[in-house]
């Protein structure tokens, strides 16, 4: 068993790197792993609070999780409790204290929460003991709540939650820190995001965050695969998923004339629409940080082909001309052939492509998926990258996941 002061410092140390992920759902993500190492416990959740209620936005489960092939990721849906008493969570949020029950079974007569089993029903798990803690910003006000389920003792059995206290909840209260910076950076994005909304009315939010999560898939599968280590995935990972989010945000330097015009472009109009990958490019162009580059990156890339028959081809951002010695017969910038692309450009072509094919759109109707899955199969080693296409398909379940938390709320 660790002494108290060595689990004082590995928490003080969780603390110091959960602040450094600037992404809220890689952030959730984290923080529920770490919690659920902390107090050695089998599965987890955490509940947002969003206006009047909870939102339940991440889950984990080990033995779940066992019964899935290597690589595949536990599906699960969001929804939204409220903040009363009758729920253990809505309880845990509307007390602001926390809730050790030893066995769910064998909650006290009169009890003001009850546990709702409609979730073990489904999967066939079994809940047993519950550790339920409210998650506390620097003001004192409940920001959600951590639920941590089936803590283990050192054979693998189910026991209770023991009395963590003060380690728990000092854990709780970074974490709901680090929550809040990450919401307002998740804010700030889908603020940009608006502005183009404001002239591109198909870039939602619910689109710009389906394409970010996409790429996190596909990144972690290629990452995996080619034996990166885990904490420059990590690092990548939160640095990939918002710049993904800004992948056309420089849509917001284009004409209205041509962004909201309800026919096909004409070749001069189309050649102006390329242009949003420069102006994006050039938003992030004085680089202060990873994000910068890698949103730079990510704006200027995504529509490159493998087979060099993309856009904006070689430029100069800043100017938009050929760099030196990359014109073609025309003068114009050649295009970037295969791994020419960066693996960030490649990675969020396919997702902006499924997604919009995905997707219904004032002057479309959504593609059927197997539709949309077999043109993606059917242009690796043209449009998109061969490799990155068979990833694609081994983790059609993770991305359909996807569209299910984040579906579009009608166009």
């Amino acid at each position: 068993m660790e002494r108290p002061v060595a689990i004082l410092e590995k928490v003080v140390k969780l603390g110091l790197e959960i602040s450094q992920i600037k992404d809220i759902d890689l952030l959730l993500e984290k923080i529920l792993s770490e919690a659920r190492a902390l107090t050695n416990c089998d599965a987890g959740s955490i509940y947002i609070k969003e206006s009047d209620g909870l939102k339940f936005s991440h889950a984990q489960n080990d033995t779940l999780q066992g019964q899935l092939p290597p690589g595949k990721k536990l599906p699960y849906s969001t929804f939204t409790i409220p903040v009363n008493n009758h729920s253990i969570a809505g309880y845990v949020s509307a007390q602001g204290t926390a809730v050790n029950i030893p066995d769910v079974d064998s909650m006290p007569a009169g009890s003001p929460y009850s546990f709702d089993r409609s979730y073990d029903d489904l999967t066939g798990y079994r809940t047993h003991s519950m550790l339920t803690v409210p998650l506390k910003n620097f003001r004192n006000d409940v920001i959600g709540v951590l639920q941590l389920i089936n803590a283990l003792d050192g054979d693998g059995r189910v026991v209770p939650f023991q009395a963590e206290g003060e380690i728990v909840d000092y854990f709780a209260n970074n974490a709901a820190n680090a929550i809040e910076r990450a919401k307002i950076t998740r804010e700030l994005i889908l603020r940009m995001n608006k502005m183009a909304k404001m002239r591109d009315p198909h870039e939602t939010g619910p689109h710009v965050n389906r394409v970010a999560s996409y790429a996190v898939v596909l990144y972690d599968a290629w990452a995996q695969r080619a034996g990166v280590p885990q904490q420059e995935i990590d690092k990548n990972r939160d640095v990939l998923r918002m710049a993904a989010m800004l992948h056309d945000v420089g849509k917001v330097a284009i004409s209205d004339v041509i962004l909201k015009k309800p026919g096909k472009l004409t070749p001069e109009e189309f050649d102006a629409m390329k242009q949003h990958t420069v102006f994006g490019a050039e938003l992030f162009s004085d680089v202060y940080s990873q994000f910068d580059e890698s949103a730079a990156m990510v704006a200027l890339n995504h529509h490159e082909r493998w087979d060099g028959r993309g856009y904006p081809g070689h430029v100069n951002p800043e100017s938009g001309e050929p760099l030196p010695g990359f014109a073609d017969e025309s003068g114009r910038p050649r295009g970037k052939q295969g791994e020419e692309i960066p693996l960030l450009g490649r990675i969020v072509a396919i997702a902006d492509v499924y997604d919009a094919l995905s997707s219904r759109r004032s002057y479309k109707e959504s593609w059927g998926e197997s539709e949309v899955v077999s043109t993606i199969a059917e242009e690796a080693g043209k449009q998109f990258d061969p490799g990155l296409v068979e990833l694609f398909l081994e983790n059609l379940d993770s991305l359909q996941q996807i569209k299910k938390i984040y579906p579009d709320h009608g166009i």
